[in-house]
């Protein structure tokens, strides 16, 4: 969604890295090619006009005229300020002392309240906890059909005693699904309120009942990340109409413009919590403002890549396979290579996962058209082939090679293509799992390579060669044992107290460090 606005920026940072030094002409150019750039993006302007005074008055300061690198400190300025825009620090859910947590849903219809409520779901019971969502919208055709079969895919509870389409009272359902929380346990209810096209009294009075009703812990204002500046000024009729604690952003994988969305949390005063990204029912996580702001400026967001990673990857696994990859590159089989890549696959998307990576808006065309179906193509072939085979695919011939293309369903060229790449990646593995490092780069201070380079230095280390001429090489000798003797009583070659500083000069090293 933040594509067109991070491509903006980029291009806006790109020319200020060119600069040495900034002028106060520098900076006004560059906050109003930022300016341009978030209006474009649709960022509701009083936003705009706050961001950019900010900017502006923190990078004529002395924080960047006094900085070695300005650029970067002006990076670095609209990327903290982006942050602050976004809502600062991550806000976490608030539970309930004693009782089950009741978190109402609110927002307008078709901003995905019920696909949310079972993403919700899925994510509270995965941190452990015991959720139940409540059927309260009453209103929309098959609303409660729906939350049901959401229910259901994400493995979760679900209270809906009236049939809906018109039919039921929301305020009391909600009221009912309390004491039925408690009676069986659940620790967490999700209560799904029904939406309208537009802002309307009845709408909010519904929303107010059922909240006055409940009593809710958090009450989340759904917003759909793609309407524009309508985001705002819905945000702003449902906080003073029915009062929000949080917001949560669904679609957040459109390619609307969604600048509106960065500007819900500075308009209202309240943080976003939660950001939905997908279709799939894992396509949601806490929304972090330091992240999104990395991701927008084209830095990556490696914080979320290790998490998802963590979720994954089992560490006994991981383990295991750094201990065989350590005994040497045979020990790494196709099947290992198979299980790794079922793994990764299990985090999602791989153009999501290398979107995460810092750098990657540079080659951003390339990732969006990865084809997700060559992972499935190479756990074909690695299936495709014997258990000898995937043992030790140095046995693979051309009559092998053909019958596994078949068997796979693809050209014979692919099978040899996937071979000699799982060969070259199996040594650079097994070189970094042993403490080589990279290959052709050299070794740093505790990760172990280069060796070679190490010798290299070592031979140029053994200094000039000595002269043949026996009276000549003492003579060198004492001059060298004179220069030590010197040294370690004076190592930083000041005259002696008394001695006249006649040809005295400061060493390079000070010459350079006082300029």
């Amino acid at each position: 969604m933040f594509d067109t606005l991070s491509d903006r920026l980029a291009d806006v940072f790109k020319n200020l890295r060119s600069r040495g030094r900034l002028s106060e002409a520098d900076i006004d150019a560059t906050a109003r090619e930022i300016r341009i750039a978030l209006l474009e993006a649709d960022v509701a302007l009083p936003v705009v006009r706050a961001f950019i005074k900010q900017v502006k008055e923190r990078a004529n300061g002395a924080e960047v005229s006094a900085a070695l690198n300005p650029a970067q400190q002006v990076i670095k300025i609209v990327n903290e300020e982006l942050i602050g825009i976004l809502g600062g620090e991550t806000r976490r859910l608030r539970f309930a002392k004693t009782g089950p947590t009741v978190i109402m849903l609110a927002g307008l219809q078709g901003a995905g309240k019920t696909t949310l409520a079972g993403k919700l779901g899925f994510w509270l019971k995965g941190q452990g906890h015991a959720p139940l969502l409540v059927a309260c919208d009453l209103q929309r055709p098959n609303a409660v059909n729906q939350l049901s079969v959401v229910a259901e895919r994400a493995g979760v509870a679900v209270y809906a005693p009236e049939p809906g389409n018109g039919v039921g009272d929301p305020v009391q359902v909600a009221k009912d699904s309390i004491e039925f929380a408690k009676s069986k346990q659940y620790d967490v209810v999700v209560v799904d309120t029904a939406g309208r096209l537009g802002i309307d009294a009845e709408l909010m009075q519904q929303a107010a009942d059922i909240r006055d009703a409940v009593g809710p812990d958090e009450v989340l204002f759904v917003v759909d990340a793609m309407i524009g500046q309508d985001a705002v000024n819905t945000a702003e009729a449902f906080r003073d109409g029915v009062g929000f604690d949080g917001v949560v952003l669904s679609k957040l994988d459109g390619d609307a413009r969604g600048g509106a969305a960065l500007s819900v949390a500075h308009v209202t005063g309240k943080q976003i919590m939660f950001a939905s990204n997908g279709e799939k029912l894992d396509d949601f996580d806490a929304f972090h403002p330091d992240r999104m702001a990395s991701r927008i400026l084209g830095m990556g967001d490696m914080l979320s890549l290790i998490e998802k990673a963590e979720q994954t990857f089992s560490q006994d696994e991981a383990e295991k396979m750094a201990a065989k990859l350590a005994k040497g590159p045979k020990e790494f089989t196709l099947d290992d290579f198979l299980s790794q890549m079922e793994q990764v696959r299990k985090m999602g998307s791989i153009s999501k996962l290398l979107g995460m990576l810092p750098g990657m808006g540079q080659i951003k065309e390339q990732i969006n058209n990865l084809d997700e179906r060559d992972v499935d193509r190479t756990a074909a072939i690695i299936k495709s082939m014997t258990p000898a085979e995937r043992q030790d695919p140095t046995i693979i011939n051309g009559s092998r090679r053909a019958r596994i293309a078949k068997g796979s369903g693809v050209d014979v060229s692919a099978v040899k293509n996937l071979v000699e790449r799982f060969f070259d990646a199996r040594k650079m593995m097994s070189r970094m799992a042993q403490g080589g490092g990279m290959p052709g780069m050299p070794g740093m201070p505790g990760m172990g390579g280069g060796a070679s380079r190490k010798k290299k230095q070592i031979k140029q280390a053994k200094g000039k060669r000595q002269s043949g001429n026996p009276m000549k090489r003492k003579a060198e000798e004492q001059a060298a044992a004179a220069r030590r003797e010197q040294q370690a009583a004076n190592p930083l070659g000041l005259p002696a107290a008394g001695q006249e500083p006649q040809n005295f000069e400061l060493p390079d090293e000070f010459k350079k460090f006082m300029g």
